[in-house]
């Protein structure tokens, strides 16, 4: 009983690790990164789809995304796409290719995207620790129920606090991973 309790809570803890890696890579760092335009949804005969799946989106260098549309025709779609998506970044086209140049960030945003980074692994630290009540709850009920002893109880605990430890010091590393990327000029 009590493997289930911890492998249900290691599962949501590994998922929400996944959602605040997945989070960081939208969080603009100075350097170039095709998580930046994964918002950007382009209209394409009649339905919005996805930008990588009417054009290659890649970077050919640090301070460039670039964007290929498979249809010559839809480089202005794109382009249109990239500006509406409201993502502060503005698309240069030459006809056959759209270049999103990143403006070097000043010091001063730089500080505040480490601040907002370190808010978003706080928010998952919570959720893991939320996650731990949760299990922690679950097995004083099967306790209560007769389902499990108070001695694989109190090991079962052991375990979940254990798993916890092991997964703050995660997003901890996730995070200080982000800062370093941040505060790297």
């Amino acid at each position: 009983m009590s493997k289930a309790v911890l492998d249900g809570m290691t599962e949501h803890m590994d998922k929400g690790i996944q959602s605040l890696k997945g989070d960081l890579a939208k969080v603009r760092t100075g350097r170039a990164s095709t998580a930046l335009v994964e918002p950007v949804h382009v209209n394409y005969y009649g339905s919005s789809v996805p930008i990588n799946q009417v054009a290659n989106v890649t970077t050919p260098d640090a301070r460039t995304i670039q964007v290929s549309p498979w249809e010559g025709g839809m480089l202005g779609a794109i382009e249109k796409a990239i500006l509406a998506a409201n993502i502060g970044l503005t698309p240069q086209s030459d006809g056959k290719v759209i270049r999103i140049p990143l403006p070097a960030m000043t010091e001063e945003r730089r500080k505040e995207m480490v601040r907002l980074v370190k808010k978003m692994g706080e928010d998952a630290k919570i959720a893991i620790r939320n996650h731990r009540r949760d299990a922690n709850e679950e097995l004083k009920k099967q306790e209560k129920a007769k389902l499990l002893s108070e001695d694989d109880v109190k090991k079962a605990m052991e375990l979940v606090q254990k798993k916890t430890d092991e997964k703050t010091v995660e997003v901890d590393k996730v995070i200080a991973g982000k800062e370093k990327e941040i505060l790297t000029i």
